[in-house]
């Protein structure tokens, strides 16, 4: 008999791939009870917004969870599809050239385990 297969009790896991870079499940947070939508944009999905759209629970904490392979990536989020936030719960940023701060998320697969830091 086979014995179940034990989930990761982070919030970030490392995938082995045959064909690409290890990737890290990270989770990204956003809290606005009245925004109607919420995006994740970043380097990773060419500051795209409508790519990550993310899910608000009953209390409105907006998340979404990508697969990130180890680097370090700039983002922000997208209310309402027109106001442009910086994560205020991560104080690593970075001047943009609008003048405006990008959020930085850095993130590390090694071979046991998987990281991301902010």
């Amino acid at each position: 008999m086979k014995e179940p297969v034990k989930k990761a009790s982070s919030s970030s896991r490392v995938t082995r791939s045959r064909k690409g870079p290890k990737t890290v499940s990270v989770m990204f947070e956003y809290f606005d009870p009245v925004a109607k939508i919420v995006t994740l944009v970043g380097e990773f999905n060419h500051w795209n917004t409508t790519a990550r759209p993310m899910k608000r629970d009953a209390g409105g904490l907006w998340t979404v969870k990508l697969r990130l392979a180890s680097g370090s990536y700039q983002y922000k989020f997208v209310i309402n599809g027109e106001r442009w936030e910086e994560d205020p719960l991560n104080l690593h940023r970075m001047m943009n050239e609008h003048g405006t701060f990008n959020s930085i998320r850095n993130v590390e697969a090694s071979n046991d385990e998987g990281s991301a830091h902010t």
